[in-house]
């Protein structure tokens, strides 16, 4: 198994390790290299920075993207690390030799369930760990070395337990064979912001309905809301502009299982209008996911077409 040993800084780590976060965001403030060190559900274990020089904790990777700041503080809010948006634009900036540019892109490794070691907990670092490293190093459980840091860091998990949650919420480990038996480390449940950022990557950065690409407006609506024990998959999900994702949440329009879009009488009748919305009635969703299991679940879709919708 590969997991990630990557360079954390102190001060992001002392904030959400006291907030609980369901997943977090470690941004990169460049914004332009492309993060591929590991596979989705592998960990990505936070080494702190000199003078602590240990690891303090893991996440597990969900996905990687760039996003622009804004986007980012909206997707994660204090999750990026940071009680406040213009405190987070500061530290960015911070980094940055383009620093009138007040919204710049910005690499985001989005992690789940991440745990935060109490410090008499903290583990050493590995022995072939260069001072000059910047950003991280990749470890393997198929070496000596990977082994025994892995080994120290179930031992540790073994403190820190997951809740059980539903199979249908979880981000499943792309090497179970190689998990060593713990079952801490079989499931991994996804958060708000890593389902957001996944579902708005596999429709392309596209409305699924009107083909809108302004990242502003576009938004993971759920087909079976969480609350109702929707999960936090992609198949769950369906990238909207937000005043049709307001309208699928209240009814007003829905997608069938073939993936056409119905609107509902019901907006002419009540507001006197929606001529904007009907020439979408009748017509096929204009992006979907290219991959199968990512496409909207036919199940879910029944359900939205006859519990919420009102033709």
């Amino acid at each position: 198994m590969k997991f990630y040993l990557g360079v954390t800084d102190n001060n992001w780590f002392n904030y959400l390790s006291e907030i609980n976060p369901e997943d977090i965001n470690f941004w990169q403030p460049g914004g332009n290299l492309s993060f591929k060190a590991l596979q989705q559900g592998a960990p990505f274990l936070f080494k702190l920075k000199s003078p602590l020089n240990a690891i303090g904790g893991v996440g597990f990777f969900s996905s990687f993207t760039f996003l622009p700041l804004s986007i980012a503080w909206d997707t994660f809010e204090n999750r990026n690390g940071t009680p406040t948006y213009p405190e987070l634009q500061k530290l960015i900036l911070n980094y940055r030799s383009d620093k009138l540019n007040h919204n710049p892109i910005i690499g985001c490794i989005v992690l789940t369930n991440p745990i935060f070691f109490k410090r008499e907990d903290w583990i050493p670092v590995p022995t072939n760990w260069s001072k000059s490293i910047v950003q991280g190093k990749t470890y393997s459980t198929d070496d000596n070395i990977g082994e025994d840091l892995w080994r120290m860091v179930e031992r540790t998990l073994d403190k820190y337990m997951f809740e059980e949650v539903a199979n249908t919420n979880q981000l499943m480990l792309n090497e179970p064979e190689l998990r060593y038996g713990n079952p801490i480390l079989q499931k991994v449940r996804l958060g708000q912001g890593a389902f957001r950022v996944l579902v708005t990557d596999a429709y392309t950065r596209r409305c699924a309905i009107s083909g809108e690409k302004t990242l502003p407006v576009l938004e993971a609506a759920h087909i079976k809301p969480f609350s109702l024990l929707g999960p936090h998959t992609i198949s769950n999900g369906i990238l909207l502009r937000s005043d049709l994702h307001k309208l699928f949440d209240s009814g007003y329009v829905t997608v069938t299982k073939d993936f056409k879009v119905e609107v509902s009488k019901r907006i002419k009748e009540e507001f006197d209008n929606g001529k904007d919305y009907y020439k979408y009635h009748g017509k096929d969703m204009l992006y979907l996911p290219l991959k199968d299991i990512d496409k909207p679940s036919l199940s879910n879709l029944e359900w939205h077409n006859s519990t919420i919708y009102n033709g």
